[in-house]
Order: structure tokens, then C-alpha cells, then sequence
């Protein structure tokens, strides 16, 4: 086979196959980066709100439309707001997380025994009701104490785990402007801003608003079908 016909086959695969398939990616990807996107959760950090295994849905048009496959904003029209569960880039090393927004700009945060303090006030707390730790596992319930927080005046299940060494007290500290003050649900099993510091606006990629899939690690990865298209408590 001559160069010739190598390149004209070239010249074809390029022109009925490849390049489509190219066009199409480019499109999907763009959509990913810039509009829709979905984030795995490995951890238990924001329990029993998400689980392991859950897959959950992220808006990236909820705050502010950016640059696809950039953190460059290209128009903005709303901020997170206090209680809402966000998808970010850590501050310490980039990593992307999920947690809820406890602390906006020029809020005061507080920690006092897993209870929190937001501008002096004590944030209310309830007893949990037993169907919002329908999808926990038996090991979880017993090792946990669960109550529900009210941020915002919305509610939404909080854990503590009283036999593990945590950071239960923290601050005062105040937000600075243009930073948020990351928490999760989860609070003595979460990495978030009481380790890293508040995160910066342009860190946000968008606001998690649904369980779109669910696979329970611990039994083989089977489907946790109630939990598919959930939605989370803001």
C-alpha cells in the first residue's frame, strides 16, 4: 500500500468518523465543564445527608456560567447561600470536595461541642426522625448520635461520632469577604474549612442538588434504588 492511499484513507476515517466523534466529546465535555456535571462521593463526611457510593448531581448554572474548563466567570447572577450543599476545589491542594455552606462573607463561625454558633447564635437543633437514616447502615446508627439543623430556617440531618477524636470546638473565626465557610454534614468524620480555611468564590463549581445514582460499597456495589433521584436537603 503507497503513501498515497494511506493518506487518502487518512483523509476519509478523518472526515466519517473521527472527527465527529471528536465534535461530539468536545460538546459533552463542554456541558460537563460548564453547565451539568455529576461528582462521586468516596467518603462518609457529609452522612447521612450523602453516602458513600451516592452519585450526586451538580448545577453548574446555580450561581454563574464560566469558561468551560476554566474557573473564568463569564456572567454571574446569584451567590451560594447558607445551607446550601456545593461542589468546590480545596484551597490545600485542589482536591474536589462536597460540603455545605455554613459561614458566608463577613459571618462569624463557631464550634461549641459539635454545636453551631453563627454570629452569636446558637443554630437550632431537633431530634432526627428515624426515616431520614432509613439508608444507613446498622454499624452507622449505633456508632453515631444524628440530630437535625436548621441554617437558613431549612433543615437537614447532622451526625457526630462521640467515640472519635475530633475537632468539636473551634473559632471564633471571621469569613472574609469573597470566601465561603465549608462544613460537612458529618461533623467529627468531615475535612473542611475548620482544617483548610475558607474557600474563595471562584473556587465553586456549582450547587449539588440530587443523589442522581447510589451504590452501596459495602454490600457489592449493589444499587441503592431508593435513593436514586433523591433530592438533598438544602
Amino acid at each position: 500500500m503507497n503513501a498515497a492511499t494511506l493518506r487518502s484513507r487518512a483523509r476519509y476515517w478523518w472526515r466519517k468518523e473521527i472527527r465527529w466523534w471528536l465534535v461530539l466529546g468536545l460538546v459533552i465535555f463542554s456541558i460537563r465543564s460548564s453547565l451539568a456535571d455529576w461528582s462521586d462521593v468516596p467518603t462518609g463526611s457529609m452522612k447521612p445527608t450523602i453516602l458513600e457510593g451516592d452519585r450526586v448531581f451538580v448545577n453548574k448554572l446555580a450561581y454563574d456560567l464560566k469558561v468551560p474548563f476554566t474557573t473564568c466567570h463569564i456572567a454571574q447572577w446569584s451567590n451560594p447561600r447558607r445551607g446550601d450543599i456545593v461542589v468546590f476545589f480545596s484551597p490545600r491542594d485542589g482536591t474536589r470536595l462536597v460540603k455545605r455552606v455554613v459561614g458566608l462573607p463577613g459571618d462569624t463561625v463557631e464550634l461549641r461541642n459539635d454545636g453551631l454558633v453563627l454570629n452569636g447564635q446558637p443554630v437550632e437543633y431537633q431530634p432526627i426522625a428515624e426515616g431520614r437514616l432509613r439508608d444507613l447502615a446498622v454499624a452507622d446508627r449505633a456508632s453515631q448520635v444524628f440530630a437535625v439543623e436548621r441554617l437558613a430556617g431549612q433543615p437537614h440531618a447532622v451526625a457526630a461520632i462521640p467515640a472519635a477524636p475530633a475537632l468539636r470546638n473551634f473559632g471564633p473565626y471571621h469569613v472574609p469577604a469573597g470566601h465561603y465557610f465549608m462544613m460537612g454534614d458529618n461533623r467529627d468524620n468531615s475535612f473542611d474549612s475548620r482544617y483548610f480555611g475558607p474557600v474563595e468564590r471562584n473556587r465553586i463549581v456549582g450547587q449539588a442538588t440530587a443523589v442522581a445514582l447510589s451504590f452501596d460499597r459495602e454490600n457489592y456495589w449493589f444499587p441503592r434504588w431508593q435513593r436514586f433521584f433523591t433530592a438533598l436537603d438544602r
